[in-house]
């Protein structure tokens, strides 16, 4: 279970870098669409036609966020409990805080737009938490422990 324990927190960070890949090349093919006369309003963003072929990013990164990272992180969770790894289990929790706060900063940006900017800095915090529990996960997964460094005597 220590394993599983490495591999989702894992994921979890691995799918953060890919939020963040999708959201920029979403964005980029936004711009570049517009910069060539392109338009975007209500009706050709709700009319489910892809505007530039960049659009999926956008998709990928709703989705994402909305169903895969959150059901990784309450895998990781659930596997916290079995791990018996010390820490795994405030480790886990507080990846899915910071999901389930992520996944509100999104929804909430489309209204507040200043949330995106705390939207992408929770995106770190998150990203920061998951490698974390994914370093404490590969400790116990392979048995090493913080040693305190001996003290060395020289003499000269």
């Amino acid at each position: 279970m220590k394993l599983v324990y490495k591999v989702l927190a894992s994921l979890v960070a691995a799918e953060v870098a890919v939020q963040a890949m999708m959201v920029v090349l979403g964005d980029a093919g936004l711009f570049r669409y517009v910069e060539q006369g392109g338009v975007i309003d209500k009706a050709s963003a709700e009319s489910g036609d892809m505007a530039f072929p960049e659009f999926f990013a956008f998709v990928v990164h709703g989705m994402n966020g909305m169903m895969v990272i959150p059901t990784i992180a309450l895998l990781l969770l659930v596997s916290s409990f079995f791990a018996k790894i010390p820490g795994a289990v405030k480790g886990a929790a507080l990846v899915v805080l910071l999901v389930a706060v992520q996944v509100s900063l999104g929804l909430l940006g489309h209204q507040i737009t200043a949330l995106g900017a705390l939207h992408g800095l929770n995106a770190l915090l998150l990203f920061g938490a998951a490698v974390h529990a994914a370093l404490r996960g590969r400790r116990a997964a392979t048995g090493a422990t913080a040693q305190p460094h001996a003290r060395v005597e020289t003499v000269v």
